[in-house]
C-alpha cells in the first residue's frame, strides 16, 4: 500500500506533525533586554540555508533568562521562521557546539519531538526538502504580513515511518552532512590561509619590514633578501639552506619573489607603505559590471545566483530559470575569476569568487572583473577582507534599505607597486600561490554539490521504497 505526500509516493502512513511532536513559539524579548554579551538570542535572520548559527546574534543576561527555561535551546534543535517576507517557513538545525546556551526569540518556533514516535533529525530532513519549504512558504504567505501559526505548522503532513527506520534514514543523511561540513571547514581554513597571505604581503608588508630590520641590524642587502625569504616562506636560515640544496629551482623562485619587495617604507594617507608603492583602489586592476543580459543577447535559460543564496564566499544554491520567467534582477553575466559583492546590506556577507562558467548574477551584486587573470585572487581577497566588508556596511547604514552604489565597491582602497612590471610580477607570484587555495576550495564546493544532490534524492527514494536502507548505506560508503 502506498500513500501520496508532497515528495511523491510513500510506503509509510502520512500523518500531521502534531502526531509526533509539540511546538514552542519564541519569547518576546524587549529591546532593552539586549546587551553586548551573554546568552545568544536566535532570531529569524539566524536561520539560513538549512542551518541556524549564533553568528551576529544579540545577547541577553543570565538574569533576563532566569525563568525562561522553556525557551532554552540546545545543539541540533530544529527551528522554523514563523514570519518574514522571503523567510517564512525557513527551517534550520541549530549548531552551537561551543557550549553556549542560546534562547528562542519571538516568531521563531522550535519542534519538540516525542522520540518514541518521531526522530527530530528525520523531521528536519523532511521539512528542509525544497518541496516542503515551498509548502511552508506558501502556507505563510497571505495578503498581508507573511505568517505561520503553530496550528498550521503542526498540521503539515509527513510520512511516519517506524521510529527505527526514521533513525536509520537520519543516520544515512547525517553521514552525508558530516562530509559536507568537513569540506566546509576545510574551505574556511583555505580562505583564512589566503587572507593571511594577502594581509602579510599587502597590508602588514611583512617582507618589507623583515628587510628593514635586517638592514637596521647592520646586515647587507643579501641579508635583507634572506630575511624577506624567511618572512615569505616561514623557514629560518637553516631550513632555507636545506631548501636550497634539495629544491634549488624553488629556492631561486623564492629569492626572486623576495627581491620584488622594497627595503624601505614611505608615508601615505594610509600610514607607512613600501617605497615605490602607491595607495589606489580596485579600479586600477578591475572593471565593474562589464556584461549584462538584454532581450537581444539573452540565453534561453539562466542559472541564477541571488544575494540571499550567497553567503561569506559560498554560493549555497543556484536556481535555473527560463530567461522569460527569471527575476528581473537576473541580468549580470558572471565569468570565472570574477568577484561578486552584494551591494544591499553588504554587512550580511553576500559575496563570492566565481569558479565556474555559465552563471548569471543579480543586479544587486557589484561584479568585479580582473583586467588580467593574475589580479583575480588579489581583488577577491582585498574586497572581502573584514575591513572592507565593515567599510561597506558602515557606508550602507541608515534607512530601511541599507545599500551602497556598486562604484563604492570598486573604490575599495588597495596598495600596489607603482611600476607596472613589478606590480605584474608580484601579483603573478601572489596569484600562483593563492590559486592553489582557490582551486582546492572550488573542488570541495563541487564535491559538496554532488553530496547535496545525493542527500536530497535519497530521502524520497527511501520513503517510496524505491531503494532499501542497506542499498542507501552502500551508496554512502561508496561516496566516502
Amino acid at each position: 500500500m502506498s500513500f501520496n505526500f508532497p515528495l511523491g509516493q510513500t510506503i509509510y502512513p502520512v500523518c500531521p506533525i502534531l502526531d509526533g511532536a509539540d511546538f514552542i513559539s519564541g519569547y518576546a524579548f524587549k529591546s532593552n533586554d539586549f546587551i553586548d554579551s551573554g546568552h545568544p538570542v536566535i532570531k529569524i535572520k539566524n536561520i539560513q540555508s538549512g542551518k541556524v548559527t549564533i553568528a551576529d546574534s544579540q545577547y541577553v543576561s543570565t538574569e533576563t533568562v532566569r525563568k525562561l527555561d522553556k525557551f532554552k535551546l540546545s545543539d541540533r534543535d530544529v527551528l522554523i521562521a514563523m514570519t518574514g517576507q522571503g523567510s517564512v517557513g525557513r527551517v534550520g538545525r541549530l549548531s552551537c557546539e561551543d557550549g553556549t546556551t542560546p534562547y528562542l526569540n519571538q516568531r521563531v518556533g522550535k519542534f519538540v519531538a516525542d522520540e518514541e514516535k518521531l526522530n527530530i533529525d528525520y523531521l528536519y530532513y523532511v521539512l528542509s526538502t525544497k518541496k516542503y519549504q515551498e509548502i511552508l512558504f506558501l502556507a505563510g504567505s497571505g495578503s498581508g504580513q507573511p505568517n505561520l501559526s503553530p496550528a498550521t505548522i503542526k498540521s503539515v503532513e509527513i510520512p511516519f515511518a517506524p521510529y527505527e527506520v526514521q533513525c536509520r534514514i537520519s543516520s544515512i543523511l547525517n553521514a552525508i552532512d558530516e562530509k559536507i561540513s568537513l569540506n566546509e571547514k576545510t574551505n574556511q581554513t583555505l580562505e583564512q590561509m589566503a587572507q593571511a597571505l594577502f594581509k602579510s604581503w599587502f597590508v602588514e608588508f611583512e617582507p618589507v619590514k623583515a628587510k628593514m630590520a635586517a638592514l637596521e641590524a647592520g646586515g647587507s642587502q643579501e641579508d635583507a633578501t634572506l630575511a624577506a625569504m624567511t618572512a615569505i616562506s616561514g623557514k629560518d636560515a637553516d631550513a632555507l639552506a636545506v631548501f636550497e640544496r634539495e629544491h634549488p629551482e624553488q629556492y631561486a623562485e623564492l629569492k626572486t619573489t623576495a627581491e620584488l619587495f622594497p627595503s624601505a617604507m614611505q608615508e601615505s594617507e594610509l600610514g607607512e607603505i613600501p617605497v615605490g608603492w602607491f595607495v589606489g583602489d580596485l579600479s586600477n586592476i578591475a572593471l565593474l559590471n562589464t556584461e549584462s543580459w538584454s532581450k537581444k543577447n539573452a540565453p534561453e535559460s539562466v542559472s541564477y545566483v541571488d544575494l540571499a543564496n550567497t553567503k561569506w564566499g559560498v554560493i549555497n544554491s543556484v536556481e535555473v530559470y527560463k530567461f522569460s520567467d527569471a527575476p528581473s534582477r537576473a541580468r549580470r553575466i558572471l565569468r570565472p575569476c570574477d568577484t561578486i559583492v552584494g551591494t544591499v546590506r553588504p554587512g550580511n556577507g553576500s559575496y563570492s569568487y566565481i569558479s565556474k562558467p555559465g552563471l548569471t548574477g543579480s543586479t544587486g551584486f557589484a561584479v568585479l572583473t580582473p583586467k588580467a587573470r593574475i589580479f583575480s585572487e588579489y581583488i577577491y581577497l582585498c574586497v572581502t577582507s573584514n575591513e572592507s566588508i565593515e567599510r561597506l556596511a558602515h557606508l550602507a547604514d541608515g534607512g530601511a534599505y541599507p545599500a551602497v552604489n556598486a562604484d563604492v565597491v570598486l573604490s575599495t582602497q588597495c596598495v600596489l607597486p607603482i611600476e607596472s612590471e613589478t606590480k605584474e610580477a608580484l601579483l603573478k607570484v601572489f596569484s600562483s600561490r593563492t590559486e592553489v587555495f582557490f582551486s582546492y576550495r572550488a573542488n570541495n564546493l563541487d564535491v559538496n554539490e554532488v553530496l547535496t544532490s545525493t542527500r536530497d534524492t535519497l530521502l524520497p527514494k527511501l520513503l517510496s521504497g524505491e531503494i532499501s536502507l542497506p542499498e542507501a548505506e552502500q551508496i554512502i560508503s561508496e561516496e566516502a
